[in-house]
């Protein structure tokens, strides 16, 4: 039986907007940007495999990524939805470009927030996939709290600490609502070490794309620059004194860039833009 994604829709907007989580999160990571975006897009949250109210994919590895890439184009047939925009955190964005380069044609605009393409070397991958092993250990041993709390006090997220402690309750509480099979599961079939290489592929993914991270956040503001320089058709935006979520730190700014990057009509076609890789960071570059 094929996997099916748990979603909900939000919004009175006439642009269809597939929106994809990051780990530990699940369909309602975004509803605090329902009052800022709801008027302009059509919302289609999705629960990721492990997370929420979807199971996890029938194969492992690298199939049960592309099984996962796959069930997000069902959500669009299911609902009768030709094209949609995709936007994706971290593990999601990761999965808005899978789905971009698998399906091109169901989709029009691309947007990743401190997201990759993957691993490009094979020892790299290898050595991930260990780091998620232990991951996994640490958390059939110790359990889904004290992973919580592991996962907080990471450097990437220092800025998430800065929240109001209503947001942070709320963000705990929703990483506290996931199982331990659901998270290990994940790691398997979710993470960076079973993810193809799509480094190579990046210069035939000719979506308009958008990529948006933290200025704090060193590692993945490089690979966005990396990013830039390979995509035909990208705009990039950092966000000044945020970390690894935007969307959490800054959701006023980071809603006005989703929403001109949306509804900016400057695309055409692929053709007009084969040669263009406006590299544009500070301020509203696609404005």
């Amino acid at each position: 039986m094929a996997l099916k994604l748990a979603y909900e829709t939000w919004g009175e907007g006439s642009r269809p907007l597939l929106l994809l989580h990051g780990f530990t999160g699940n369909r309602s990571s975004f509803d605090h940007l329902r009052p800022l975006l709801g008027e302009k897009v059509r919302a289609i949250a999705v629960d990721l495999p492990g997370h929420g109210e979807t199971p996890l994919p029938t194969r492992t590895g690298r199939e049960g990524f592309l099984e996962t890439v796959d069930a997000l184009v069902a959500v669009l047939d299911e609902l009768k939805v030709p094209t949609a925009n995709l936007l994706g955190y971290s593990q999601g964005a990761r999965f808005a470009l899978a789905a971009a380069l698998r399906r091109p044609e169901r989709f029009g605009r691309l947007i990743m927030e401190s997201g990759s393409p993957g691993l490009h070397r094979r020892q790299e991958r290898t050595e991930r996939r260990a780091k998620d092993a232990e991951l996994a250990t640490f958390i059939r041993q110790r359990g889904v709290e004290a992973f919580v709390a592991h996962w907080e006090a990471q450097p990437i997220f220092a800025g998430l600490r800065k929240l109001p402690a209503e947001q942070q309750e709320t963000l705990r509480t929703r990483r506290g609502a996931c199982t331990v099979e659901g998270l290990v599961g994940a790691l398997d079939c979710l993470g960076l070490g079973v993810q193809p290489d799509y480094w190579p592929e990046l210069q035939r993914q000719r979506l308009p794309t958008l990529l948006l991270t933290g200025a704090l956040d060193d590692k993945f503001t490089q690979i966005a620059r990396r990013m830039a320089a390979e995509l035909p058709v990208v705009w990039r935006r950092t966000f000044e004194d945020c970390s690894h979520a935007p969307h959490l730190e800054v959701p006023e700014e980071y809603a006005r860039e989703v929403l001109s990057f949306l509804q900016t009509p400057w695309y055409e076609s692929p053709e007009e833009f084969e040669n263009t890789t406006p590299d544009k960071s500070a301020a509203g570059g696609h404005n």
